[in-house]
């Protein structure tokens, strides 16, 4: 394990760089103002990277409900004052920036979900029925701003916390067939735009309409080729005919400016970064810490592959960004903060293990 100034993992912060440098590659190349905003959010970014990796997790670890309580009353909030974009209130305005947060409440509900597991030793239906009221408040807010995407990414981590624990699987069979029989009724409640999103994955059959966004962005991924057109060059993203190109779909931009390599290049990155957070995982002795590193890991790996998923058409569009890569300085905030810790605790079994030996 690599550390030396400040004592930094450089084995986890290495790779992150060098997909924000991509990123932010790519956003200058659309604009100026956008780059502007998403650098400073880096250099905040790597500051509370830093500040996360030196805190002391076996302390923290201890006020999970109050962090969890915080997240409940700062979702509540951005629902009743929250500033409201394109039909959804998912943003608050702070000292002058938007921001998001359902985005950067992901690493301390982590923290609080991986407290209250490691808390139980049992894997009796209580603990089960706890970890589902600790999921619901948060998916069902999450849900009401709309944001689809993000209330799929709380579900899906939470279930794979549960695996990680130990739970048999014939709960997440009965799970199944439960959420099978509730579908007709979660179908209802989605918006529009959310419903035609899915219908039109299945039957791509209208390119001027409903399936305009994802074709869009096949186009723009092909496009580019080997070498890429050149930043700011591209045709679908320079001319707008690439919707949300700073951010959902950014992979389909980054592909077509800077070709083929620029896309395997970020695919390589984002691979070697989820290789180090996953044999982190496999180093952690700890529950906890090992709980909140394969949430980490399903965090980071849900959402590249979800994204990259809808960018190429593989997977239906349900507005989940790139980690790292598409413009947000929630996300990226959120990020930073989520591999800080993880890096933090890390260190610390690290720590836990020379004192063992000696």
């Amino acid at each position: 394990m690599r550390r030396s100034l400040f004592n930094i993992d450089w084995g986890l912060l290495a790779p992150v760089i060098v997909l924000v440098i991509l990123s932010l590659t790519t956003i200058f190349s659309l604009d100026l103002n956008l780059f502007k905003s998403q650098f400073t959010f880096f250099i905040i970014g790597i500051f509370a990277f830093l500040f996360f990796s030196q805190a002391n997790y076996r302390t923290v670890r201890l006020y999970g409900l109050p962090i969890y309580l915080i997240s409940i009353v700062l979702l509540i909030i951005v629902i009743i004052i929250g500033v409201e974009a394109r039909g959804a209130v998912r943003w608050f305005t702070l000292f002058g920036f938007r921001v998001q947060f359902s985005e950067i409440l992901k690493p301390f509900l982590a923290i609080s979900l991986s407290g209250y597991l490691s808390s139980r030793n049992d894997y009796s239906l209580k603990t089960l029925f706890m970890v589902i009221c600790f999921l619901l408040p948060v998916a069902l807010l999450v849900f009401w701003q709309p944001d689809l995407g993000n209330t799929l990414i709380y579900v899906l981590v939470t279930i794979i916390a549960l695996i990680v624990f130990g739970f048999p699987f014939r709960f997440f069979f009965l799970g199944l067939v439960f959420l099978s029989i509730l579908s007709p009724i979660f179908w209802r409640f989605l918006h529009d735009y959310q419903r035609q999103r899915i219908l039109t994955f299945l039957n791509p059959s209208d390119p001027l309409g409903l399936s305009y966004n994802a074709i869009q962005s096949v186009i723009a991924v092909g496009s580019g080729m080997l070498l890429g057109r050149g930043l700011g060059l591209g045709t679908q993203s320079g001319l707008r005919f690439l919707p949300e190109r700073h951010t959902d779909f950014i992979f389909a931009t980054l592909s077509e400016e800077l070709g083929l390599i620029g896309a395997v290049l970020l695919i390589i990155t984002f691979t070697f970064l989820l290789y180090k957070i996953f044999a982190i995982f496999r180093g952690q002795d700890e529950l906890f810490s090992k709980t909140f590193s394969a949430i980490a890991f399903s965090l980071i790996f849900l959402q590249f592959f979800v994204n990259i998923g809808m960018n190429i058409g593989i997977l239906p569009i349900v507005g989940i960004t790139l980690p790292f890569v598409s413009y947000g300085g929630s996300s990226l905030l959120s990020n930073f903060i989520l591999l800080g810790a993880l890096s933090g605790m890390n260190r610390g079994n690290s720590s836990h293990k020379v004192l063992e030996i000696k």
